[in-house]
Order: structure tokens, then sequence, then C-alpha cells
């Protein structure tokens, strides 16, 4: 049963650090993180046929959820729908963005390939470019993807990748058809084979913001000299935002691994972060805030420490184990891998208020979500990460009316 509000937050003590430590070791999942099935380190079966992905038109139809929400006053909300499959074919696509023209541009974790996915009636995709730089393993690899506000001008998309030294962003720019070379713009995030973070998002303020993750070392959450297990906030050249909390790039400390970020109508920043074995969670952002992270997961209660701030809604992580994350129409979208289900969040007053699944079991793991600019959602499958098991048209790219 999903929960949320005042549930207590498990606290988690000294004593659990060893058992924590050595999961990451194993490779282990750590219980609540992506899976309880552990990654074995290869990549997933390549896609049939040419090495493009397909583009059907049309996509199976799900029956709609027995389990949509009711509004305020007890009115009926309408149940999302999808409406096609934008493609088919693709092997753990992980970011997503948009092209001012429409088209959408998509990564792949493991074969580092970048793709654009034509907006037309037939969506077409095509290969922009394969980023050697990338070094697939585990949770790391070629990972998000933002599409310059100035996109028009300067051509330029920004991209997080794992290398074997480090996480980090770089950008290029989109040129004939092609990508020109990588240019770093911040390196030094910590790598690891678990919880490499990786969502990229620029906000309504033009600025950068990266999440990242622990890399399997906890403290590393809490600890201002790291990059990792924060939220950061840079310029397009990679600097500290000028009105950031202190003279770095974080902007928020305390987490495990946010793999989602979404800014909604009034501005304010969410992000979805994976718990351990208690609670999934889904947080406000805001500046400075530290969320707790080895110290408590998902809600504290009177025993958390005053300093940690409190997740606005949590999960059973078998229900959740979230990745992306999208705004529209007054609700957030939190695609859910391990629970394989599309969770819509409902935000009322600045405060996430209640949380509805749709989409359970039918397609399996969901990883990334994001508003396209005719106001649908495109929603990725996970199926062909070493955790799933993909079907023959995995993974997928489905087009869903919210």
């Amino acid at each position: 049963m999903a929960i949320s509000g005042p549930r207590r937050r498990r606290v988690a003590g000294a004593a659990a650090l060893p058992l924590v430590l050595a999961l990451a070791v194993s490779g282990c999942d750590q219980g609540g993180n992506e899976s309880t099935v552990s990654l074995t380190g290869t990549a997933p079966p390549t896609p049939q046929g040419s090495g493009v992905p397909q583009a059907p038109s049309t996509a199976p139809t799900p029956s709609d959820d027995p389990s949509a929400g009711r509004g305020d006053g007890g009115r009926k909300e309408k149940a999302p729908k999808v409406l096609e499959t934008i493609a088919s074919g693709l092997a753990a696509p992980w970011g997503l963005d948009f092209f001012p023209d429409g088209d959408a541009i998509v990564t792949e974790r493991d074969t580092q390939r970048v793709l654009r996915i034509s907006s037309g009636r037939r969506h077409q995709v095509s290969v922009l470019g394969v980023l050697d730089a990338a070094a697939p393993e585990g949770e790391g690899g070629l990972l998000g993807v933002a599409v310059s506000p100035d996109f028009e001008s300067d051509r330029t998309i920004y991209l997080y990748l794992t290398t074997g030294e480090d996480n980090r962003v770089v950008r290029t720019q989109v040129v004939n058809g092609g990508l020109t070379p990588l240019e770093v713009v911040l390196d030094g995030i910590p790598n690891g084979f678990i919880h490499d973070g990786g969502r990229l998002e620029f906000g309504p303020d033009g600025l950068l913001y990266v999440s990242t993750g622990e890399s399997g070392t906890p403290a590393l959450a809490q600890d201002r000299d790291s990059l990792g297990g924060k939220i950061l906030r840079i310029t397009t050249d990679g600097e500290p935002a000028p009105d950031n909390p202190s003279d770095s790039p974080i902007w928020t400390l305390g987490h495990r691994n946010v793999q989602g970020l979404a800014f909604d109508e009034r501005g304010n920043l969410w992000a979805s972060e994976f718990g351990q074995d208690a609670f999934d969670e889904l947080n406000k952002i805001t500046a400075g805030a530290n969320y707790g992270w080895p110290e408590v997961e998902g809600t504290g209660g009177p025993d958390a420490p005053r300093r940690f701030t409190d997740p606005q809604q949590t999960w059973d992580v078998a229900e959740a184990s979230p990745s992306g994350l999208a705004y529209a129409d007054g609700f957030l979208w939190m695609a859910a891998l391990r629970g394989e289900r599309l969770w819509r969040v409902k935000l009322k007053g600045g405060r996430a208020v209640n949380q509805t699944p749709y989409f359970v079991g039918d397609y399996g793991r969901m990883r990334t979500i994001a508003r396209a600019p005719d106001g649908t959602l495109w929603l990725t499958t996970s199926n062909r990460d070493g955790r799933g098991d993909p079907a023959e048209e995995d993974d997928r790219i489905l087009r869903v009316r919210p």
C-alpha cells in the first residue's frame, strides 16, 4: 500500500552502514534501488535488425487502470491513456528531451547512442552519434540529456555520462545531423556501479540542475566537499550559480540517488529519489536544504533532527523505485522501475497531496517521462537494462495522454 505524510521515517544508525557497504560492493540493489535483481555488469541484448530502432505508429491498448483517483469533492478524474508507441527496439533509453521543432532527443545508457526521433506522423529514428567517452557499467553509462534553452541560436545539448574516472556533464552541438566533439562542463562527480544519479533539467532561471547519486558510499551524501548525493545548480559553463547557498555547485544535499527532476507551473523544483529498504521519496527542493540520507529514510517524525527536510510523499520500495519525473496539468507524473507503473501525484497549493498508480504491470519497468511540446507525455520502458524481462518490442517509448 502506498503511504505518505505521517508515516514514521526509518532512522538509520551507524550500525547499518557496514551492511550498506557490503551490498554495494557485491553489486546488489540495496533492497530499494532499481529492483531486487542484481545487475550482472553486462550490457542488455541489442535490438535486432539494422541497429536503428523501429518506430511503429500504434501501440497495444491496455485497459484503463481501475485505481483512477477522484479529485476534490469526489469528482472522478480522467485516467491517462496510451495513444501510441513512438518507437520500439530501443536498448535501455535513459535521457529524453525535446528540440524546439518538437523532435525528441533520446540517450541509451549502454549502447552510448544519442538518437533523434522526429515528431512527424511516422516518428523516424536516426542516430546523432555514439559517445565513446561514456563507459557503461552497472547503473552508469550515457544518462541524462537537456536541450539548451537557446538551442535555436547555439545548437547545444548537455549530457550526463559515466567515464572510467567519474560522472560528468558535457556539452556538444547538433550540426548537419551529427554531434560536434564533447566539451567538459563539470567533472569530478563520484561514480560507481550503482547510484550515479544522472538527470539534467534546465530551470525557469536558465540554469542547469544536475542530480547525482552517492555511488554506493552513503556518507558522501552528507559530505559538503563531495558532489555525490546532491542536486547541483550550475551555469551553462559549469560554474556554481551566483546565488547558490555556498560557493560551490551544491544546491541541496542528503540525497541517496535522485533520478527525476521537474519544475511545476509555479517554478518549484521536485525530485524523485530511491530509498533503500523502506521508503522511496518525492521531495520539494529548497535551496540549501538537507534531505537526510543516510541518517533518515522517508518521513522522519518528531525524533528526526530538525536540520533534515521531510519528503512530501513516500512509497513502499516495491511499488516505486522511482526514476523520471514530469509535470503536466496540475500533476507530477513519476515513472517507476521496480514498481512497473506510472504514478500521478496531485499538487495543490504548492504541496503534493495524493497519489494514484496507472498501467500497473502493463509495460514492465518505466524509466523516464517527459512532457512533449503538444502537451502529451512520452514514457520510456527500461526492460533491457539488465533487470527487466523484455518483451519482443522492448524497449519502447509510449505517448500518453495525461
